[in-house]
């Protein structure tokens, strides 16, 4: 499995969104600055595992849970890709 920073923000980006708050809000949760979340959720910064740590439970999720969501993106993207080609 390669790492994908795009899979990580669509994820988080996601999640987010389903929760129905903004960036200003979960970077505020998750004591990170909203700007640093902008760039993880558009792909161009990653992630070290704090931040991922501080994310996941700023969306009241286990690290675990969120590296599982993370890694199912990874693989479906793989797959699409794959069935592109």
């Amino acid at each position: 499995m390669r790492f994908d920073n795009d899979a990580i923000g669509r994820v988080i980006r996601e999640l987010r969104k389903e929760k129905r708050i903004s960036q200003v809000v979960l970077s505020g949760l998750a004591g990170i600055a909203r700007t640093h979340l902008t760039m993880i959720e558009k792909g161009s910064k990653q992630p070290n595992f704090e931040t991922i740590w501080k994310i996941a439970a700023a969306l009241a999720l286990r690290p675990s849970e969120l590296v599982r969501k993370i890694e199912h993106e990874i693989e479906e993207n793989a797959a699409r890709k794959g069935a592109e080609n």
